[in-house]
């Protein structure tokens, strides 16, 4: 079912603030940056260990990213769980109730499929479920 904790999404509001923080003065390497523009969002994204802390910049004031920020701060946005097979989690959780943001997989960076748990089903958390290409 789950793998691991693949990332942790950090909603900010200026990226290159948050990264030096993170790289600067934490001593932390950044693996790369993407604009996703469907999303409207640009993400950076720092390893660590198996896992990765994804800092996400909305490129809209607009898009969720911003919302996000302008009613709960910066913050912790999501969390992500690898898992083998999106399609399968997806049905599976349909057929237990949980309601879903994303009804079938879509891509988001570095090309992975994703689908988002929406936060009424899991007491207010932000769950994203991501699926690697290469696994």
């Amino acid at each position: 079912m789950f793998e691991k904790i693949d990332h942790i999404g950090v909603a900010v509001k200026n990226l290159e603030n948050s990264l030096h923080i993170f790289r600067d003065l934490l001593g932390m390497e950044c693996s790369g940056e993407e604009i996703v523009k469907d999303q409207e969002v640009k993400v950076a994204f720092l390893p660590v260990g198996e896992s990765e802390i994804e800092l996400l910049e909305s490129t809209s004031p607009e898009g969720s990213i911003a919302k996000f920020i302008e009613s709960r701060g910066e913050g912790i946005h999501h969390i992500a769980f690898k898992v083998k097979d999106l399609e399968s989690m997806i049905s599976d959780l349909q057929q237990k109730g949980v309601r879903l943001i994303d009804q079938k997989p879509r891509y988001g960076a570095g090309g992975v499929k994703i689908a988002f748990l929406h936060p009424k089903s899991t007491n207010g958390i932000l769950i994203e479920l991501c699926e690697h290409k290469n696994q």
